[in-house]
């Protein structure tokens, strides 16, 4: 009798708690002046789903680079960064002829990197493009095989398959040789690598760290937030990012197809800034610095490059982007990259749930007369991000864009170039977790060269894609459209 009278009593009290707690947290949304769609999204998450919606939020919903949980403002490395960076602006403002007359008119992208992102000018003397995993992987294996000083390796997942076990193998190979082996992964990427694994790497002579590894009591504050660059540096000379990495599905395939991606190569100072992205993120997992050796940074070999070989130099900037950032980098350049297009932006993603401020950009440049062309896959790789993503693509065409979908296996390349002037090429997707969320890096390259490799590969891909007409595409079936809605308004807690 007493328990059938204080249970309801109780369970009032609890959701009145709730209630509380939601309003609480919506409240605080809107004084930090969130996006109102993700505010929104989030309220009804924490009224419609009790007790649920809230741990949801605690994980996944709060914005840390307000917080400043993720900071290494402190370090000596950072600030001579800045001022670096300082030096870089003054100099273009005196001498203008640094840049060519077809990278006058992103000038205004370069100084917004050089504040944001603290993104030195990199000038660089080759570069390599790999747009399939199997290549990029296996250039990335004859890479560490030349390695004569040390490999500093960072992938967010890695797995305990052919291709894992391959990379293990030669890295073990050089430990023992004597190379200074240091491997850098994410916990939630990798969380399903046995220690076992780990271990065997750990006692062969190679330092491997965990970024933020998944406990059953590491706070929840950390969770959400996952470091998804790929980045290999070679004896501080040569260097390599992008989308791939190391798992059999990018070299092998899946039951559904092969798995493309692009992946670069460079040599030059741009391997200076993947070297320092590097050691900042180990100091983030240590809480304390390499020492310092010129091995680390090894002096550039013939200075003075050929400017009359038009592919082989290059200048470019590396952004880093995450919640330890004052600014969302790289969705900032891409919005700025977009602004900035006088013709055609071709963009590859396989994730595409972009803010409002992106999604206008690229509407805005299509309903100018901008040739905007967007290569997706025709399935992702979950039905989340399958429907998620084709929920764009109704308004995309009616602002004019040209989408393609993808049907030769999964294209997980995240590419953008524009005007055939300059590209981008990274880890970062487009959608609100790598804009947000993720420590990600790419590099803009400002090379009319090599961003015709990039386009020509676009065009070439776009032979294997399906283009979508929007009078078909309003005619697909009702139940198409209701789960794209629906995951459509999750996109943003996600």
């Amino acid at each position: 009798m007493w328990s059938n009278e204080i249970w309801p009593i109780i369970s009032a009290v609890l959701y009145a708690m709730n209630m509380g707690i939601a309003v609480y947290a919506s409240v605080t949304m809107i004084l930090r002046r969130q996006d109102p769609i993700r505010t929104l999204s989030w309220t009804a998450v924490m009224v419609l789903l009790p007790y649920i919606g809230i741990l949801l939020y605690f994980v996944f919903g709060q914005n840390f680079r307000k917080k400043k949980i993720f900071s290494r403002k402190g370090l000596g490395d950072v600030k001579l960064r800045q001022e670096l960076c300082v030096d870089e602006e003054e100099k273009l403002k005196k001498d203008p002829r640094l840049f060519s007359s077809e990278n006058e008119p992103y000038k205004k992208l370069v100084y917004q990197n050089l504040k944001n992102s603290y993104a030195l000018i990199d000038y660089n003397s080759d570069i390599d493009f790999y747009f399939d995993g199997r290549d990029a992987l296996d250039a990335m294996y004859k890479a560490i095989g030349e390695a004569t000083n040390h490999i500093h390796i960072q992938t967010y997942i890695l797995e305990d398959d052919m291709t894992g076990n391959r990379f293990a193998d030669l890295l073990i190979k050089k430990a023992r040789s004597g190379v200074e082996v240091r491997l850098l992964i994410d916990g939630m990427g990798c969380v399903s690598l046995k220690k076992k694994f780990l271990e065997h790497l750990r006692q062969n002579g190679i330092e491997v760290l965990v970024f933020s590894p998944v406990r059953f009591f590491m706070p929840m504050s950390r969770l959400n937030y996952r470091n998804h660059r790929k980045i290999l540096v070679i004896d501080g000379k040569v260097g390599f990012l992008g989308g791939v990495n190391i798992a059999d599905r990018y070299y092998y395939g899946t039951e559904t197809g092969d798995w493309h991606d692009t992946h670069i190569k460079v040599i030059g100072e741009s391997v200076f800034s993947l070297q320092e992205g590097f050691l900042l993120d180990r100091y983030f997992v240590l809480n304390r610095k390499l020492r310092y050796s010129k091995k680390y940074y090894p002096q550039i070999e013939n200075q003075k490059y050929d400017i009359t070989v038009e592919k082989k130099n290059f200048y470019s900037q590396i952004i880093s982007s995450g919640p330890d950032s004052d600014w969302a980098g790289i969705m900032q350049c891409y919005f700025t990259a977009i602004t900035c297009a006088r013709d055609h932006i071709y963009l590859v993603t396989p994730y595409f749930t972009p803010n409002e401020t992106i999604l206008n950009a690229i509407k805005v440049a299509a309903l100018g007369n901008i040739d905007v062309r967007i290569m997706l896959p025709e399935r992702a790789d979950s039905a989340t991000a399958t429907y998620s993503t084709k929920s764009y693509i109704g308004e995309l065409l009616e602002a004019g864009v040209r989408i393609y979908l993808f049907k030769e296996g999964f294209n997980h390349s995240k590419v953008m170039s524009i005007d055939g002037c300059i590209s981008i090429i990274g880890s970062a997707n487009m959608d609100a977790r790598s804009f947000e969320h993720n420590f990600e890096i790419m590099s803009v390259l400002y090379n009319s060269d090599c961003a015709k490799i990039v386009e020509n590969r676009f065009l070439q891909d776009a032979q294997e894609c399906d283009g979508v007409n929007l009078a078909k595409w309003r005619k697909r079936p009702v139940g198409e459209k209701v789960k794209e809605s629906f995951f459509r308004l999750m996109s943003p807690l996600m």
